[in-house]
């Protein structure tokens, strides 16, 4: 068979081929960017696909618009609203996870040929979807604080790529967190040099102590011209369930209408029982208790893997300490003649029973070999000091 050409653009994810490895009995995994289960709020997703079935059967049960499920839709608008952006149900569209908005930002703006700024490190998914529909992608440097600005501005100038796509709160994988100065820059960039800037965030809820920077959608306000080339994807899949697949894409009339016109194609509309019941999920105004419970449990496993990192690796080993999202972000520094070749730490992990991700696959282009990520997100506070432990008899 003769496959298409795009598809010589991208390679099998190095991270699913790591979790061939992790069926040995035993392992901790720190591998995976999943929720815990365990934080799934089952009754009240009960309650809420029963209303669901017993108060609209018909609409959830039936076919439904490419754009979404109306009450759904009122009530992502209220979501958003609640963190400080203005959005009428008829500006978003629901998405199967945040995931197809990405997929549809490629098909309605990407040309072969055409160049797009990441972030260096960032998403996988994102690279290879971006590779797939025949993208140039740019890789734009980061610190601690999230993409540099100034750098950016100048791949911007000289580039003049068809959209910059930042994770600005508690990035995949950096968990770093873009101060309120550069993204008000970042917006101001976008009005002077008219780029599209594409905001995913997934991440934006779980923060452990003082909430984050408003994000770029809820800034646009204040910054004329800003919304007009701002695009926002959001989820629930971190907060609420990843089975449930929903998500959604905020975007300018014209570029939601296209991506509405690639979604008819792609899957008609996304599961309307789904919907229903995130809809009566948000209408019983559980999310406020479930995102305290899952706030307080992360950020008590994020600092107790940050205390076994500094205990079990020492100088070994640099990071910053998250203040949210699902993540560590580390690199090797060779201190002790340590190896700086996080590849290799890999392996050696995997044969003490632990397991994490290298950071090479996570950058587009000069991917820094000394870098790995670690969620702390499904193990809880004593696989987390045991599988650090592990980690330091590897190292």
């Amino acid at each position: 068979m003769q496959f298409a050409d795009r598809l010589n653009n991208v390679e099998t994810s190095a991270i699913r081929e790591l979790f061939k490895l992790l069926g040995k009995p035993g392992i901790i995994s720190f591998a995976g960017g999943f929720p815990d289960p365990a934080m799934f709020d089952i009754e009240g997703i009960k309650d809420a696909s029963s209303k669901a079935l017993n108060e609209e059967p018909g609409a959830a049960l039936q076919y439904g618009a490419t754009e979404g499920y109306q009450p759904l839709r009122e009530q992502l608008s209220a979501f958003m609203a609640s963190k400080g952006a203005t959005v009428s149900p008829q500006e978003l569209i629901v998405t199967t996870g945040s995931q197809q908005a990405l997929d549809l930002l490629g098909k309605t703006m990407i040309s072969p040929g055409d160049k797009v700024i990441v972030e260096g490190p960032t998403f996988l998914a994102t690279i290879q979807c971006f590779r797939l529909y025949g993208a140039q992608v740019i890789s734009a440097p980061t610190d601690a604080h999230g993409v540099k600005t100034e750098e950016l501005e100048q791949l911007i100038a000289e580039h003049q790529p068809k959209f910059v796509y930042l994770i600005p709160t508690f990035g995949n994988p950096s968990g770093a967190l873009l101060s309120l100065e550069r993204r008000r820059q970042v917006l101001e960039m976008a009005v002077k040099h008219q780029t599209l800037i594409v905001e995913d965030d997934p991440y934006g809820d779980l923060y452990f102590g003082e909430a984050p920077p408003p994000s770029l959608l809820a800034l646009s306000g204040s910054v004329p011209g800003s919304r007009e080339l701002l695009a926002h994807c959001g989820s629930l899949s971190k907060v609420l369930s990843p089975g449930l697949r929903i998500g959604w894409m905020i975007a300018p009339p014209a570029l939601l209408a296209n991506a509405v016109m690639c979604k008819q194609f792609s899957d008609a509309h996304t599961s309307t029982f789904a919907q229903a019941t995130a809809a009566q999920y948000l209408k019983a105004g559980r999310m406020p208790a479930t995102l305290a419970h899952v706030r307080k449990v992360y950020g008590e496993r994020a600092v107790a893997m940050g205390a076994a990192l500094k205990r079990e690796l020492g100088d070994a080993v640099a990071f910053e300490q998250p203040q949210g999202g699902l993540f560590f972000w580390a690199h090797l520094t060779g201190e002790g003649g340590k190896t700086t070749d996080a590849g290799e730490f890999a392996k050696k992990a995997i044969e003490q029973g632990v397991a994490f991700v290298p950071g090479a696959p996570f950058y587009a282009a000069n991917p820094d070999m000394s870098t790995f990520r670690l969620s702390f997100a499904t193990a809880d506070v004593k696989k987390i000091e045991d599988g650090i432990a592990r980690l330091g008899k590897a190292l």
